[in-house]
C-alpha cells in the first residue's frame, strides 16, 4: 500500500522558501540601487574642494579667498562644508574661507582616532598648516561646531585671533536639560545602526527622503543623500555625540581674556513638537538654550551677541548674511588693529 504525500504542507515548504528569498533579495537589490543611485547622484555633485592628508586619512576641505586672518568654519553635528556655501561666497572676496568636512561625514574618510574633540582639533590644524592657510585665525561653529573650535582655542590659544559662534552648543546644556529629557525623549535623530542599515538598502530615498522629515530639509535631501551621507555617517555623528561630554567639562569656566568673541544666537524657536516634546518642555527648553547663548558672552572681555532674525537653528543656510556681515566686521576690526 503506497503513502501518499500531501501537498498542502510542501506547498507551504516552497511558499516559505520563495519568501526566505525574497527577503534576502530585496536587501541586495536595494543595496543595489542604493550604489548606483549614490554614485550617480555623486557625479552631478562634484566636490569643491580637494583632499588632505592628516596622518593616514584624507580631509575633504574647501579653500577659497586670500589673505589674513583665514575664516576656519566648523560645521554642526552631521553637516558638512556644503552647508556653509553661502556664507563662503559672500566672504571670499575679502579673505582666506576655509570650510570641511570632518572625519567620516561626506568626503572625508573616517579616522581611526575616536571622535573626540582633541582629535577634531589634531585634524584641522594639520590640514590648516597643510594647505598653508595663513594664521591667524577666526574660527566659527555651528552649534556642535562651537564646542570644537571653543576646544581650539584653548589648546592653541596663540593661533586663535576670534571666535564666532552660530547658535553654538553651550557646555552645560546637556546638563541643565538632563531633568526634562530623562531617557534622550525627543532627540529627533534616527539611531546609528537604523540609520546605517536603511541607507544601505536605499530605503531613505523612499517618498523622496520622507524618513528624514525633520532632519535634513527637502531641499538638501538629494545632496544628503549622495553626498553627505557616506557610509560612516551615523556611526560618526553617534561617536561625536558620545565623547562630547568630557570637553564640554573642560570648557566650563573657561576665560578667553579680551579674545574677540561674537555670538549669534537665533531668532526663531526650535520646532519641539516635530520632535515629539510637549510645550511646556518645549518653551523650557528654548529659554535653557537662549539663555546659554547669553551666558557664552562672559567668555570673554570684548564679546557681543546678534540675534539672527527670522532664522532657526540653521543660521548658516538659513541666514548666511548675517554669519557672514559678523565674521567680515570682526576682520575689519583685526586687520585694523595689527
Amino acid at each position: 500500500m503506497s503513502t501518499v504525500v500531501p501537498r498542502r504542507p510542501r506547498r507551504r515548504r516552497v511558499a516559505l522558501a520563495v519568501a526566505a528569498a525574497l527577503l534576502c533579495l530585496v536587501p541586495l537589490l536595494g543595496a543595489g540601487y542604493e550604489h548606483l543611485s549614490a554614485a550617480a547622484g555623486r557625479a552631478s555633485h562634484p566636490a569643491p574642494g580637494r583632499m588632505v592628508d592628516v596622518g593616514g586619512h584624507l580631509l575633504h576641505v574647501v579653500q577659497r579667498g586670500t589673505g589674513g586672518p583665514t575664516v576656519v568654519l566648523e560645521a554642526g553635528s552631521g553637516e558638512a562644508a556644503s552647508g556653509w556655501e553661502a556664507v563662503t561666497d559672500r566672504l571670499a572676496p575679502t579673505t582666506t574661507v576655509v570650510a570641511y568636512d570632518r572625519a567620516g561625514i561626506a568626503r572625508s574618510e573616517p579616522s581611526p582616532r575616536p571622535r573626540t574633540a582633541r582629535a577634531v582639533v589634531d585634524d584641522l590644524r594639520t590640514a590648516l598648516r597643510t594647505i598653508g592657510a595663513p594664521q591667524p585665525y577666526v574660527l566659527v561653529g555651528h552649534s556642535l561646531g562651537g564646542l570644537y573650535v571653543r576646544e581650539y582655542a584653548r589648546e592653541h590659544p596663540g593661533e586663535v585671533a576670534g571666535l564666532v559662534l552660530v547658535d553654538a552648543r553651550p557646555e552645560d546644556d546637556a546638563r541643565r536639560t538632563a531633568h526634562l529629557l530623562p531617557d534622550g525623549a525627543g532627540a529627533g535623530t534616527i539611531p546609528p545602526w537604523v540609520g546605517r542599515s536603511l541607507h544601505a538598502v536605499g530605503a531613505l530615498r523612499i517618498g523622496g527622503g520622507a524618513l528624514l522629515d525633520g532632519m535634513v530639509p527637502p531641499a538638501g535631501r538629494r545632496e544628503f543623500l549622495d553626498v553627505t551621507a557616506s557610509p560612516t555617517y551615523f556611526a560618526t555623528k553617534q561617536a561625536e555625540a558620545d565623547h562630547i561630554a568630557p570637553t564640554e567639562r573642560a570648557l566650563r569656566g573657561q576665560d578667553l581674556g579680551s579674545l574677540p568673541v561674537r555670538v549669534i544666537a537665533r531668532g526663531v524657536p526650535q520646532d519641539y513638537a516635530a520632535a515629539g516634546i510637549d510645550t511646556a518642555t518645549g518653551r523650557r527648553l528654548e529659554e535653557i538654550w537662549q539663555d546659554g547663548q547669553r551666558r557664552m558672552l562672559h567668555l570673554s572681555s570684548d564679546s557681543t551677541l546678534v540675534v539672527a532674525g527670522g532664522s532657526g537653528h540653521m543660521v548658516p543656510t538659513e541666514r548666511p548674511d548675517v554669519v557672514a556681515d559678523v565674521v567680515r566686521a570682526l576682520v575689519r576690526e583685526l586687520r585694523a588693529g595689527a
